[in-house]
């Protein structure tokens, strides 16, 4: 093998310990140690934490106050602990666990180099907010930075950047030349791990290949080389570290495994009785009848409480199902100069789908405002930063932007309606428009335009089967998601994960355009589906700040208008209901529930609009009949699934290879982010610096953040709200089948050998026993592990001191 594979192959192995971090304006939350999840949980963030600094485990204050609020069951933690040998009490032991050695991140010496490196980044990388752009950037970051390198007064040693070779590789190899090739990977690690923000962000552009990577090239191998040669010129040594080794460390981790364990079984117990109680109830129970409506809901954590009063609300069915709606698609709205992907990261887009104006005289109204919002936006970004402008602007304009910041901060809820009055009259939703779902015979870039019949049927068809749907009502809604908030670099991350940090209401309009084909429909029933000549399929999007239900309705029927207005004035009780609900765990007025959640959407100062999906904890794959009598406190993730549709578990292999990875990836990223926010999140809000469009800082410089922010996890800086709990998955379906399924996807097997969740099966054909997964393809009855205690109260969602 020639010295230039292996140093490739080096690095790439190298680039495995850091997660892949996304722009910020499409943010998908994944697991930041991804790269470990081929080992021991207990193993990965031992290793994650002598490499990134980061802690893997709830601190012993986090135990202590879950303890006080009985989330920890008694008899599950004595069990814990013996197990590892310890018999003092949980107290003693927290406090031994308190006075352990914490783990720091090691200091490589090279600050300056950080400092010097993430200028030159920020500058290249940027995506569309600098004014001035770095020049030599269609050549690639290395090239570019070889050319401005020599003219950086901040750089020590001039010569070694004057002549750099031109292959970046060339300039890797030359720094290397003094080291064995048994340290190139732990050298690479640690240059990775010194900047993980930029270092992750470097490496999911690469992967993802889009605009601006093939526009502005950048490889690990430029960064490498920029690296290297930066800290050679600053006289900083490369040598890897090896990390603390405490055994301290070992016993503190070792206790926090045991807290851990319990915590989450204490939790899943609870879950799991409930849905085999439920199961059982279920088989005895008559038929319903034909609902009045049929609503279709992300699986999102968000999704539960809304469901739960929409079906208190009327004669109404949910369900749950991913909320790009199984369609892996690009898509771009009317108005928008880009397409963006509205599919789970761990699928390619497949098709392009686009809007087109269907009603020209709401389309003219809509353009002319557009423009108009456009021009004005354009000049005032230009006077403000410009140089020679700005001062006069703000001189101008200041008495007025004085009264926009004071409204947005004393009566956001004002200015809340007076921005939906001004949505509504800018026709903003996109109701003249439709999307192009026919197959056009033509390409955007590498994708086919619209669908094919066989393709809409079958996106219809897996909906269907994978729900478990037999029977169906007058109006069946499929309902989006999308967060509202105002001036939050992270207010993708509350947009729908599924649609890669997009609002999922476009994907929710393909699949009613889809499904209201009469063709497809008629093809539909030949595969089985009764649907009825009066059902009417039609999309909607779920705010989750607010939780309204905006219903895209303009193509229904007359005859089905009092259906369209009961269903209206029932999602307005419901909502009602629901925000309720939010605003008494955001620390509200839970009799102002609409108007509160409305403020939080409007005041540009709010640093938490919702909780996100904050407090996740479950996913239960079964049938909505399982969980519709129980308040989950929207902590569980639920897909509708119906084992007796699915002799051949193919639609069970769906969603176990789908959506439960990606209900792991957010469950992580909650985990790791609250458990050290400042290793593994984003940090305060307080003290953002948005950049480039990619990312923020914590203050004026240094590492992209990489996670979620304090203010979506915590309560106040030392009281999490989220409750630090790996996944556990209860599914309901046969036990065989289930192991049938993990047998055939060794990656679904490692995350559960490895401890990245925990699975339980309730098994209707078993006199709905309850199964828990072991490891290595092997059962344990519920009945034969440790039982919670019975008195064990309900988990508060908020842990307080």
């Amino acid at each position: 093998m020639s010295t230039e594979h292996t140093t490739e192959d080096s690095i790439d192995k190298a680039a495995t310990t850091v997660g892949s971090v996304w722009p910020i304006h499409s943010f998908v939350t994944a697991n930041p140690l991804s790269g470990f999840e081929d080992m021991p949980f207990s193993e990965a963030v031992t290793q994650a934490g002598d490499l990134l600094g980061g802690r893997g485990y709830p601190s012993p204050e986090t135990f202590q106050t879950a303890l006080d609020n009985g989330q920890i069951d008694p008899e599950l933690l004595d069990s814990e602990l013996a197990e590892r040998g310890y018999e003092q009490d949980p107290e003693t032991l927290l406090e031994r666990m308190e006075t352990s050695v914490e783990t720091e991140r090691p200091n490589t010496d090279a600050e300056q180099v950080d400092h010097v490196l993430t200028k030159w980044l920020s500058a290249f990388l940027d995506e569309g907010q600098a004014q001035w752009s770095m020049p030599n950037r269609e050549d690639g970051f290395y090239s570019a930075f070889r050319s401005v390198a020599a003219y950086d007064g901040q750089i020590p040693d001039e010569e070694v950047v004057a002549d750099l070779p031109e292959s970046p590789l060339e300039a890797i190899e030359t720094v290397l030349e003094p080291y064995p090739e048994s340290q190139w990977v732990p050298i690479f690690e640690e240059q990775f791990a010194a900047l993980p923000g930029w270092s992750g962000f470097i490496k999911q552009r690469v992967a993802d290949d889009g605009a601006w990577q093939s526009t502005y090239p950048i490889t690990l191998e430029g960064y490498l080389a920029a690296r290297l040669t930066l800290l050679e010129a600053f006289g900083a040594g490369v040598e890897p570290s090896t990390g603390p080794d405490s055994a301290d460390d070992e016993a503190a981790d070792e206790l926090a495994e045991a807290f851990l364990n319990a915590w989450e079984a204490s939790y899943r117990s609870e879950v799991v009785e409930s849905v085999a109680s439920e199961s059982e109830a279920l088989a005895d129970s008559d038929p319903f009848g034909r609902p009045d409506a049929q609503l279709v809901f992300c699986i999102d954590t968000r999704s539960e409480i809304i469901r739960r009063h929409i079906e208190d609300a009327g004669d109404y069915e949910t369900h749950g199902y991913a909320g790009f709606f199984g369609i892996p698609m690009e898509y771009q709205g009317y108005d928008s100069e880009v397409s963006v992907d509205a599919c789970p990261p761990i699928l390619d887009a497949q098709h392009r789908i686009s809007e087109i104006p269907t009603d020209r005289d709401t389309q003219t109204s809509h353009d002319r405002w557009s423009r108009l919002r456009e021009a004005t936006g354009e000049v005032i970004e230009t006077l403000k930063t410009n140089p020679a402008t700005a001062f006069g602007f703000v001189e101008s304009a200041g008495s007025g932007y004085g009264l926009a910041l004071a409204a947005r901060t004393l009566v956001p809820g004002r200015v809340y309606d007076l921005l939906e009055t001004t949505d509504d009259a800018v026709a903003d939703d996109h109701e003249f428009c439709e999307p192009i779902v026919h197959h056009q015979h033509t390409y955007a870039g590498d994708l086919p335009v619209g669908l094919t019949h066989e393709e809409k049927v079958e996106y219809a068809a897996s909906a269907f089967e994978l729900m478990g749907w037999e029977e169906f009502s007058r109006l069946v809604v499929f309902t989006g998601h999308a967060s509202e908030t105002a001036n939050n670099p992270y207010d993708s991350s509350l947009d729908c994960g599924a649609c890669a940090g997009n609002p999922g209401g476009p994907s929710a309009r393909v699949l009613a355009t889809i499904c209201n084909d009469a063709e497809v429909k008629a093809a539909l029933r030949e595969r089985g589906f009764d649907i009825p000549d009066d059902t009417v399929f039609l999309a909607g999007e779920h705010n989750t700040t607010t939780d309204e239900v905006e219903l895209f309705a303009d193509g229904v029927p007359e005859s089905h208008a009092d259906d369209l207005e009961q269903l209206r004035a029932d999602l307005e009780t419901a909502r009602e209901n629901a925000t309720a609900e939010r605003a008494e765990s955001m620390g509200g007025d839970d009799s102002k529930g609409v108007s509160e959640t409305e403020r939080r959407a409007a005041d540009w100062a709010e640093t938490r609009p919702e909780w996100g999906l904050a407090g996740n904890a479950g996913f239960v794959i079964g049938p909505r009949g399982l969980t519709n009598d129980l308040d989950l406190d929207g902590r569980a993730f639920l897909h509708s699934y119906d084992w007796s549709t699915d002799p051949d578990g193919d639609a069970l292999e769906a969603i176990l290879t789908g959506p439960m990875v990606v209900t792991q990836w957010i469950n992580t990223q909650y985990y790791f982010s609250t458990v050290d926010n400042s290793a593994y999140g984003g940090g305060s809000k307080v003290t953002h610096n948005p950049v480039g469009n990619v990312g923020v800082y914590q203050g004026n410089g240094g590492d992209l953040m990489t996670g979620l922010p304090l203010q979506s996890v915590m309560a106040a800086d030392d009281k999490p709200y989220h409750q630090p709990l790996r996944l556990s998955t209860v599914i309901h379906a046969p036990v065989e089948r289930v192991t049938g399924v993990l047998a055939a996807h060794e990656e679904l097997t490692e995350l559960l050998d490895n401890d990245w969740l925990s699975l339980t099966v309730v098994d209707p054909t078993q006199n709905h026993r309850a199964f828990h997964y072991e490891e290595d393809l092997e059962w344990t009855p519920v009945s034969e592990q440790p039982e919670a205690h019975p008195e064990m109260p309900n988990a508060p969602a908020v842990a307080d001191d």
